[in-house]
């Protein structure tokens, strides 16, 4: 029964969306990571400093996971993950480093993950945790 109310629901969404992949693949890398345990507390969350943004933020257990969802609609031009790259990843270290701070959690209790998220009929969805280490 979940299975067709998730056919339905990728259905609605794709036909709202039309091609913005990246908006689709965050969308079911949420589903996804929730499928895994995982609690979403933030969504596009952005620093007040302008510095960057991060998809997604969720609790993975006692760790806290800065998620960055990258989405193709083929892997015709590459791995959709190559595309964080260092310039991104700096981005990204200071925008999550702010929200530690706001926050109030540990920094040695962090970590950053990828979602790699193939557009297809089904959606292939990869999940790297730990990505920059």
């Amino acid at each position: 029964m979940f299975n067709s109310l998730y056919r339905m629901t990728d259905w609605i969404r794709r036909r709202a969306y039309g091609n913005n992949h990246g908006r689709i693949g965050e969308d079911l890398a949420h589903r996804f990571l929730r499928g895994k345990g995982c609690t979403v507390v933030a969504r596009n969350y952005r620093a007040r400093s302008g510095a960057g943004e991060i998809d997604l933020v969720v609790w993975h257990g006692p760790t806290m996971a800065f998620v960055e969802v990258k989405t193709r609609a083929s892997a015709e031009h590459g791995a959709p993950e190559s595309a964080v790259d260092a310039e991104k990843r700096v981005a990204l270290e200071h925008t999550a480093r702010e929200y530690s701070r706001r926050s109030g959690i540990d920094w040695n209790r962090t970590r950053f993950d990828i979602v790699s998220v193939l557009l297809g009929e089904p959606a292939r969805i990869e999940w790297q945790q730990d990505a920059f280490r």
